[in-house]
């Protein structure tokens, strides 16, 4: 038998049988077959012995009508700083930040004691003047004055006095009784005459004074009401100003109150849309707290200027927000419906790749693929799904691949697989 001659570590001659020297040489080459496979299988996905399975769409214009994309907030619909209408001191504070609160809900008092007491003072007032007039609590001012006692008296000394002036004079024309009996006849009666009028006069001013009174009444009595702060309509507090024991002085601030079961969205159009928001519109909102989630208004009042610095002008829509989830401040998108109908290029989202910040699409070339960059206008949603608009990159009849699995790459060869439902692209 052949033997070969192998060296040892130290370099000395080592005379074995061929075999055992070659299997170090024979697991080498092994590994290095084994690597050498694998790298060409995981490399010919996509060259001419093996294409790539694709989906193709075909690009093709359709008649679009716009729907406006625009930006704002979310407002309360209403906000209401609330304020004291009296001085006094605050005896309860019965709601805080983040209550709900229904309309004509009390949420401060004031202490009424010393309110109760001007009332009381101006219901004796009252009482007093309506027996001045004879009248009683409930009875209405008097028609006629000389149906009062006064004023009956009154006239019942000038009715006297007229009589006695009268026989007076008969009797100075007699030579019965002097000059200065006459005289004193005649002032009588001027005097007693003065005082019927003063008594008529009397009445119209009672009457007057009860009309003033009543009203300084009800003053008092809306005073102690107004002593307890009332929600002018529902909605949830926002913020708190006062606490128990302080002293508030009139329209002082106390609470800020606002309606959020209905909010207003005021959105910012790009003046371009000025002759395409509509009245009455119904526009989709989103925001970030709920992606995903589409929530809906309608478009109430339209701002007739643009302004100068944004060029842009304010749009308002009404959405009902009765389960309370969204919030005023919130940060909205808006897509508005408009007329205006353009002829345009979508791609369904899967045919659209994005990296870096750069949107590409492949297309077909031959057998081949080519990378192309091109520039969405937006997305929407629509009866086909998520699409993007295509600005800039595509024309009609382009064709464009998308891998059934995994990813394509510029040049890669490729081969179409039916798709039952791969709509073309329009």
């Amino acid at each position: 038998m052949p033997v070969t001659v192998c060296r040892g570590i130290d370099g000395k001659r080592d005379f074995r049988r061929g075999i055992n020297c070659l299997v170090p040489f024979v697991a080498l080459a092994t590994v290095l077959a084994a690597g050498c496979s694998k790298t060409q299988t995981a490399s010919v996905l996509g060259d001419a012995a093996h294409p790539t399975p694709v989906h193709f769409y075909t690009v093709a214009e359709e008649t679009t009508r716009r729907r406006i994309q625009a930006v704002g907030s979310l407002y309360a619909f209403e906000e209401s700083v609330l304020s004291s209408q009296v001085e006094g001191r605050v005896s309860e504070v019965l709601a805080d930040v983040g209550d709900n609160v229904k309309a004509g809900q009390a949420l401060i008092t004031i202490d009424p004691q010393e309110l109760q007491f001007e009332v009381d003072r101006q219901r004796g007032l009252v009482t007093q003047v309506r027996a001045q007039l004879g009248i009683g609590a409930n009875d209405p001012p008097p028609s006629d004055p000389q149906k009062l006692a006064s004023v009956q008296r009154a006239e019942a000394d000038l009715f006297d006095a007229d009589h006695k002036y009268g026989r007076a004079q008969q009797m100075y024309k007699d030579n019965l009784i002097s000059q200065q009996q006459l005289d004193e006849a005649a002032s009588r009666f001027q005097s007693t005459k003065a005082t019927f009028t003063v008594a008529l006069q009397e009445v119209d001013r009672l009457k007057a004074l009860l009309i003033s009174s009543e009203a300084s009444e009800k003053l008092a009595e809306k005073k102690l009401a107004d002593a307890a702060i009332r929600a002018p309509f529902p909605g949830a507090i926002k913020t708190r100003n006062v606490h128990p024991g302080e002293y508030v002085r009139v329209q002082s601030p106390a609470m800020v109150l606002v309606r959020t079961d209905r909010l207003r969205a005021r959105l910012a159009v790009p003046e371009r849309w000025a002759g395409w928001v509509k009245d009455g519109e119904i526009v989709d909102l989103h925001v970030e707290a709920f992606p995903g989630k589409t929530f809906q208004g309608k478009i109430s009042r339209i701002n007739p200027a643009v302004s100068e610095d944004s060029r842009t002008f304010e749009a308002e829509a009404l959405i009902t927000n009765v389960d309370g989830r969204l919030k005023p401040g919130f940060f909205a998108q808006a897509s508005i419906p408009s007329e205006k109908e353009e002829k345009a290029i979508f791609l369904p989202e899967r045919a659209v790749n994005y990296r870096y910040g750069v949107y590409k699409v492949f297309l077909l070339n031959g057998n081949r693929v080519s990378e192309r960059q091109i520039r969405p206008a937006g997305q929407t949603e629509d009866e086909h799904g998520r699409r993007f608009e295509v600005a800039e990159g595509l024309k009609p009849g382009d064709r464009v691949a998308v891998a059934v699995s995994g990813d394509l790459h510029d040049g890669a060869t490729v081969q179409e697989r039916s798709e039952a439902n791969a709509p073309a692209v329009k």
